[in-house]
């Protein structure tokens, strides 16, 4: 980022050329040159993994829209899961609460 916004100053303040740029910071010129063209610095980012649990979504909504309190454990025998329980766990954690309804002692009301 220290880098980009050097760039950008050398070039747009003092009016250095590009080919001077790359010289004084030790970068390549099509280098520079994109850090020109950029509004703002260089980010990375890495493209979404996917999950295990992916593959076996469907059937573990399946089963949830069913049985919305079935444990995580029953989920893996009834789809035959091959991994790590933790993986599992947590998809079932993340997707359970779009399944269950809401509970009417939770609820409070305000008059």
């Amino acid at each position: 980022m220290e880098q980009w916004a050097e760039i950008r100053r050398l070039h747009n303040s003092e009016g250095v050329p590009i080919k001077e740029i790359s010289r004084r910071l030790g970068i390549a010129r099509n280098t520079v040159r994109s850090a020109l063209a950029s509004s703002e610095p260089p980010k990375y980012k890495r493209a979404p993994k996917g999950s295990l649990a992916d593959a076996f979504e469907p059937e573990i909504r399946k089963l949830l829209a069913e049985y919305p309190t079935m444990p995580a454990t029953v989920i893996a025998e009834r789809i035959a899961w091959p991994h790590s329980m933790t993986v599992l766990k947590d998809r079932v954690r993340a997707i359970r609460p779009e399944y269950r309804g809401v509970d009417p002692a939770d609820r409070i009301e305000h008059k």
